[in-house]
């Protein structure tokens, strides 16, 4: 299985998390602690960034405007082989970003289109994806299931072959289908949905999902509203590994949410099946427990 990392806070670049700490992504993609199902994380690798935000054109009448302000690199080669990565990292900086390294599940090839993260823009907003966990025997028994579920534009929206991007475009079909619908409460509706048709098939489900979200601010268009949005769940037995910290000596007023710790600090075990939303100034809602 994976292991993902999510960030938001003030503004940093992105090798003081993913290059920088003893226990770092880094390390993490040949020195896993707490990977159960594999011994490395060598099958690729990516990590998606919020830019500088620029206000919407009020004249261009597009939304397509603000796509261009959500980035995503992606990489097939294992994260210690990417001679770029030391650059790319201290160069890019962030408030919100998500990394994710692969570790490819049984008859999920090495390629591009499987890499996380994923993303997505729609109605002015940004969304950014990645998934740590599995859907057992996910050819022969979901995958068409959920791909039967999804409208026109989340189903041309796959691809790859993952049960990771299935469960992204299940999310994007509730995005598209309702409008004005809270990022927590689709993302919700998906892995109940999963749930529901994995418990059909007796077949396992893990997913652990973090979502980085911007969205204007319609009372100060200098400053989007941004969120990061976790679950950590498992309808057979205990989840994946998966640790949230806050307001660490090193980094004040941030969260960080990663599959295994990074550095000696206060890191909280995330509780099993609680979907919870993190807003811009730390605040931690619980939106729901999915059973």
């Amino acid at each position: 299985m994976c292991r993902i990392l999510g960030y938001l806070g003030p503004s940093i670049s992105l090798d003081q998390l993913v290059l920088a700490p003893e226990h770092s992504m880094l390390v993490q993609s040949y020195k896993p602690k707490e990977l159960d199902a594999a011994v490395l994380n060598g099958d690729g690798f990516g990590f998606g960034w919020h830019g500088p935000y620029k206000e919407p054109s009020k004249t261009s009448g597009s939304e397509s405007n603000n796509e261009t302000e959500t980035f995503a690199y992606r990489n097939i080669l294992p994260m210690w082989n990417d001679r770029a990565l030391d650059d790319l990292c201290r160069y890019i900086r962030s408030e919100n970003f998500v990394v994710n390294l692969r570790s490819a599940t049984d008859k999920m090839p090495v390629d591009i289109s499987n890499c996380q993260p994923f993303k997505w823009s729609y109605a002015g907003k940004q969304l950014l994806f990645v998934h740590n966990g599995l859907i057992e025997n996910f050819f022969d028994t979901l995958q068409r299931p959920i791909r039967e579920k999804l409208c026109d534009k989340a189903y041309r929206s796959i691809q790859g072959l993952t049960d990771s991007e299935h469960i992204f475009a299940l999310l994007i079909h509730h995005l598209e289908t309702q409008p004005g619908i809270d990022v927590a409460e689709a993302l919700k509706q998906t892995v109940e949905e999963i749930s529901t048709l994995a418990n059909r098939a007796n077949v396992r489900v893990a997913a652990n999902i973090i979502l980085s979200f911007r969205e204007p601010n319609p009372s100060n268009l200098a400053t989007p509203h941004q969120r990061l949005i976790a679950l950590r769940y498992d309808n057979q037995q205990t989840a994946p590994s998966f640790y949230l910290l806050q307001n660490a000596a090193n980094f004040p007023q941030s969260t960080i949410l990663t599959s295994e710790p990074l550095f000696e600090g206060n890191w909280q075990t995330y509780p099993q099946s609680e979907l919870i939303s993190i807003e811009s100034d730390q605040s931690v809602k619980t939106y729901a427990r999915i059973a």
